[in-house]
């Protein structure tokens, strides 16, 4: 049987997908508030997507790639879905009802989501004390570091509003990290900007038929909405969708879901920071012993990853796997 050799992904690639993910989804948050004042929530969802989604494909176009795998776009169409149509989709929603700190705790459960659903994974997490310890000891700061916004958010009235997007926030993490595994172990034969572009584009149309029933295209009127609506819109198809969400899906190819599944935790530390640096927000002692505690337990749960042992050979069967995900290649 011939060897292959499998070349590892550049450390300087994953280095800056990280950043990039870090960063970038950690404006988010303020971005898509900017945005939904301006448009109506689930059609700012499908113009965002579809927007990203066309640019994309029209960019795979010019780089010469194959659009039309027929077994590739139904992946994507069931990634993307999960992925953006239920879990970010919850986000643009709950946006509208809670304040941003729930939000942030629904981002943060993320990485436990993860572990749980990773069955392939289950034997190596969950014997795993440091990954098993990152992700209580993270989802613990995220708690601290918006404690004092949580307090404040229970104790005063509850509405109906509130309470459905108490009840969607369980649901969008599981969402989420199901899309994520789905899209890292099913693989695909195209590059992974042709899986993006699939799943930006056909999770845009689920968003349409969601706008139609609240009424939102009788709502809308381009005329009146404010140029810093327009201006988050466009920094949200550019960087949030075009070059973090590619980032993120190339991750995926190339590094355990359970490390990639970390900027849940590091997100809401950037949508301080920012807060911080430019709207003039305070920050308490509290709030920032939840930040060190969150970057502590990010560091946990690569510790685990880079001390693993040398790889057993593997099977014909694991190796054309693992060459699927290889295809995957960033822009």
């Amino acid at each position: 049987m011939n060897t292959i050799t499998q070349k590892a992904p550049s450390t300087f690639l994953v280095i800056v997908a990280f950043a990039t993910v870090y960063v970038v989804w950690g404006s988010t948050y303020f971005f898509i508030q900017m945005a939904i004042h301006g448009i109506p929530a689930m059609l700012m969802g499908a113009i965002r997507f579809i927007a990203a989604g066309a640019l994309m494909l029209a960019w795979c176009k010019f780089k010469g790639d194959k659009l039309w795998v027929k077994r590739d776009v139904i992946n994507a169409a069931v990634s993307g879905i999960l992925l953006l149509a239920v879990g970010n989709g919850i986000v643009i929603w709950v946006e509208q009802a809670l304040p941003s700190a729930m939000v942030a705790i629904m981002v943060s459960v993320n990485p436990i989501w993860f572990v749980v659903l990773d069955k392939r994974n289950w034997r190596e997490n969950l014997k795993s004390t440091a990954t098993v310890s990152g992700l209580v000891i993270g989802f613990a700061g995220v708690l601290l570091l918006f404690g004092e916004q949580l307090m404040g958010s229970f104790s005063g009235p509850q509405d109906s509003a509130k309470l459905i997007g108490m009840i969607l926030l369980v649901v969008g993490p599981i969402g989420w990290a199901s899309g994520s595994l789905f899209s890292k172990y099913k693989g695909s034969s195209s590059p992974s900007r042709v899986t993006v572009a699939w799943q930006m584009l056909i999770a845009g149309f689920v968003f349409l038929p969601a706008a139609a029933a609240h009424g939102e295209f009788a709502k809308f009127d381009a005329a009146q909405v404010p140029a810093q609506a327009w201006f988050a819109l466009l920094y949200l198809i550019l960087f949030g969708s075009i070059a973090a969400f590619t980032a993120y899906v190339w991750l995926l190819s190339v590094r355990p879901a359970t490390q990639v599944s970390t900027h849940a935790y590091v997100n809401p530390v950037i949508a301080v920071l920012l807060g911080v640096l430019f709207a003039n927000e305070h920050i308490s002692w509290l709030q920032a012993g939840g930040l060190f505690i969150i970057l502590i337990s990010v560091l946990l749960i690569n510790l685990a990853k880079y001390k693993k042992p040398a790889a057993v050979p593997k099977s014909p069967k694991e190796e054309k796997l693992d060459l699927n995900n290889l295809k995957c290649e960033a822009i």
